[in-house]
């Protein structure tokens, strides 16, 4: 029989947006058990480096990179090379840097990989923030239009540039999978049970309607990580989860 609660757990990225290695992996001994993948955002790589991530890997934990690139095409793919000798399990680019540059990440990271004989990470591009609402997307930014439409565009280009996926708000997911197939990665932040509080995310769902609307993976940060008791924060997730599944 299919174990709903293992399946939930290869869904459940948990973000380590932390100060330090220690408390990293400190948080990582207690939620091993609930989580199939942590992220690695810029706080934490810009504080311990890539050191942290190879020990990590040593240690069998699956480490999503969350670094963002974005640059000229050439710059972008040498330090695509570089985070994919650290042997991570997935990276990410900013769509807006243009199908040229994402296609520079995703041929020099699989032939690096395939080079070290390492497995190749899912490569995969941030489309827009989770901290961006309409207002925001219209009047700050000056793009007309409606996000959708614009993540939508952002999808089709990363697909066609040879990525495996995006990063995108839940409230994007159903128009993605209709534009870019049942195979498509789709990442979804702005992951927050209804028990939790919402913080600076703004295009929101809790872990189930997002699952049930065709999530690959969730990545939840704060709710897990800042609870009083992560590992019980962690395992109700997984249960509203399994639920779906």
């Amino acid at each position: 029989m299919v174990n709903k609660f293992e399946l939930a757990k290869e869904r459940l990225i948990v973000a380590l947006d932390v100060d330090t290695d220690c408390r990293a992996e400190d948080l990582i001994k207690q939620l091993a058990p609930y989580a199939g993948m942590f992220k690695v955002g810029m706080q934490l790589f810009y504080q311990a480096g890539p050191d942290l991530v190879r020990r990590l890997k040593q240690q069998g934990v699956k480490v999503f990179l969350d670094l963002k690139l974005h640059d000229i095409p050439n710059t972008v793919g040498q330090a695509a090379r570089a985070l994919a000798e650290l042997g991570t399990d997935m990276i990410n680019v900013h769509a807006s840097g243009g199908p040229e540059m994402m296609r520079a990440a995703a041929t020099v990271v699989r032939e690096r990989a395939a080079a070290l004989n390492l497995s190749v990470p899912l490569i995969i591009s941030v489309t827009m923030l989770t901290s961006i609402d309409q207002h925001t997307f219209n009047h700050d930014l000056g793009i007309p239009g409606a996000i959708q439409e614009m993540v939508t565009r952002q999808a089709k280009l990363t697909k066609e540039a040879g990525l495996d996926g995006v990063v995108a708000s839940p409230n994007e997911i159903t128009v993605i999978r209709e534009a870019c197939g049942k195979e498509f990665k789709i990442v979804t932040p702005g992951i927050r049970p209804a028990w939790s509080v919402a913080g600076d995310q703004k295009r929101i769902m809790t872990p189930a309607q997002a699952v049930r609307l065709g999530a690959d993976y969730l990545v939840v940060g704060r709710p897990i990580t800042a609870a009083t008791d992560p590992p019980q924060a962690a395992h109700q997730i997984l249960a509203e989860i399994a639920e779906v599944l």
